[in-house]
């Protein structure tokens, strides 16, 4: 291992990735991720569900997503790999009169924003996909710009390229703590050692607010639990079924190896880092997919299993520097979106940690609004 970096990122998920990525692309030489784990990708990256979107309520996340999807379409030939963006669309399904009337008002700023989002009539999502039951929706949105990515495949895609460009990766290196001088970051503490730096990047997922703890910073991150499931193949689902979310409920779906991916956030789920299978929690998810799609009632499942979103009081992400601990960047708390978000975020704390200002505003997404109490709840979330 290094004993000394000019930068170091703190974990290799695809957020830690993508930053260590774009700050190699502009130049910066020694860039140092350390990751515990024996393996890329091994938290929330690896167990996400993969879906890409821009259909949000906040500007400012419209804004992020919809320039991480340009990035996405391109993303294969810039990267030289075979990661695919399958832009099959993202469709909500709305059937609470204030949830279609929100819906409709969130179009109206994303289409301002250039994101070509539609309003669909209940029939024409029954032409869309006719498996699903329609007879209570009163509407519905459908963007094509969004879609579907392997994060595994998309993820290493950036860390094959940040290799190129000389970042060094330590894997199954654990951060045992971060050492100060007059407030300013002067080194890393590991379980194999330290390593001199002065700038840290924390992109340390789930447990953003462990790493925040070693310079006294608290970082509003909880872990919360999310489960999955996947069926077997099914004839029905043909490669154009796009990603459904049926917001009434929270359940969402996507094709998935011929079959379907189903998915649901049990908002009673207590913060901890348990990944165990609950039965009972894919029962729930089971008998939400069976409500809107009824044809479901004879497949067959072929798998479950548990990730973590890092979830903020806002459901939104956490960027920028602290300023009480000079050198210390944060990139956390994405609260489901962090798979969608990270090609632009990468750009964007390189940006602030070598040039000081980012092309995009994120002050809004600073650690300091929660001390000022100046939340604006990101409200489409699944």
């Amino acid at each position: 291992m290094k004993n000394k970096a000019e930068i170091v990122i703190i974990g290799a998920g695809i957020v830690g990735s993508s930053i260590a990525y774009n700050l190699a692309k502009k130049g910066c030489k020694e860039v140092v991720v350390l990751e515990k784990e024996p393996y890329f990708a091994a938290w929330s990256t690896g167990k996400a569900a993969g879906g890409i979107r821009a259909q949000f309520s906040n500007e400012i996340n419209i804004k992020i997503s919809l320039w991480s999807e340009n990035i996405l379409e391109k993303f294969a030939q810039e990267m030289e790999c075979d990661a695919f963006y399958d832009q099959v669309g993202n469709l909500f399904l709305l059937s609470k009169e204030e949830d279609w009337e929100t819906f409709k008002q969130n179009a109206e700023l994303q289409k301002q924003l250039g994101l070509p989002v539609h309003l669909l009539t209940p029939e024409e999502v029954n032409k869309l996909v006719p498996e699903l039951k329609t007879d209570d929706l009163l509407g519905a949105t459908f963007c094509k710009k969004d879609g579907l990515v392997d994060p595994y495949e998309f993820c290493m895609g950036y860390i094959n390229q940040a290799k190129k460009l000389g970042v060094a990766i330590e894997m199954e290196t654990t951060v045992v703590g971060i050492g100060l001088n007059n407030g300013k970051i002067n080194k890393v503490k590991t379980d194999k050692g330290d390593m001199e730096a002065k700038i840290v990047v924390n992109a340390a997922g789930a447990f953003a607010a462990q790493i925040g703890k070693m310079v006294r910073v608290d970082i509003p991150v909880y872990p919360i639990k999310r489960q999955i499931t996947t069926t077997a193949p099914l004839d029905y689902v043909k490669p154009n079924f796009p990603m459904v979310v049926d917001f009434t409920s929270g359940l969402y779906m996507h094709k998935e190896s011929g079959g379907l991916l189903l998915g649901w956030a049990d908002k009673n789920t207590k913060a901890g880092y348990d990944l165990a299978v609950d039965p009972d929690y894919t029962d729930q998810i089971l008998m939400k997919a069976l409500y809107r799609m009824p044809i479901l009632e004879n497949a067959q499942i072929s798998s479950s299993w548990a990730g973590l979103y890092e979830t903020t009081p806002d459901n939104n992400a956490i960027l920028g520097n602290v300023p009480e601990v000079e050198g210390f960047y944060l990139a956390n708390g994405f609260s489901g979106h962090g798979v969608m978000h990270a090609p632009a975020v990468g750009i964007l704390i390189s940006e602030l940690i070598l040039e000081g200002k980012t092309s995009l505003d994120i002050s809004e997404l600073s650690l300091e609004r929660f001390r000022k109490r100046e939340l604006k709840v990101e409200k489409n979330v699944i």
